[in-house]
């Protein structure tokens, strides 16, 4: 597959759309539609910067949900607390300030930084770090009027029930389900 143009064709506030045209194997033209957060100028620019963090984070032998509304979707679903990184900001001060904003927590310690990956290939060139890391604090529920977030703890029995009945996010649904199966973070 070659990219032979690429046209933006909306410009919102925090998306773009794009159309983008290929030249497939047999040599015909093949249309595709996707949305960035960065304003591309040519190909290369295509899934070059990162756009922010997805933080997993643990306590003691409990893993950190968000039950949160997703306009996207018009539904609330467990998620992982995440977030955009601002103009000047590193990796950890992103995560820092958004487990902070989101659930009142603090960053402990950081366990795993990720390489960055992609977020929803098949509609985006959003690319993301994984952040694993330990919290502290109590948490507690953000006062925006534009977000509906209630963060909790979970040990591996509550996320099992979880599992079987609720909404979750792909990447917060694979985190759960690892931690349950294979992490012991307690270290015994």
């Amino acid at each position: 597959m070659k990219l032979i143009r690429m046209e933006k064709i909306l410009e919102g506030r925090y998306l773009k759309n794009y159309l983008l045209t290929y030249r497939n194997r047999s040599g015909m033209e093949k249309e595709y539609e996707m949305v960035s957060r960065e304003s591309l100028q040519t190909a290369e620019d295509i899934g070059r910067k990162i756009s922010g963090v997805s933080i997993v984070a643990f306590q003691q032998d409990r893993m950190l949900l968000l039950r949160e509304f997703r306009m996207g979707i018009n539904r609330s679903i467990y998620n992982l607390c995440a977030g955009m990184l601002e103009e000047g900001e590193t990796l950890k001060q992103c995560a820092e300030r958004e487990l902070l904003e989101e659930t009142g927590l603090t960053v402990k310690r950081v366990l795993t930084v990720l390489p960055p990956s992609y977020a929803a290939v098949g509609i985006s060139d959003t690319k993301t770090c994984m952040i694993f890391l330990e919290a502290e604090g109590e948490p507690e529920n953000p006062v925006s009027d534009n977000e509906l977030i209630e963060a909790e703890f979970y040990t591996k029995e509550q996320l099992s029930r979880l599992l079987e009945k609720e909404q979750f996010s792909s990447l917060a649904q694979l985190a759960a389900c690892f931690f349950i199966k294979y992490l012991d973070i307690t270290g015994s």
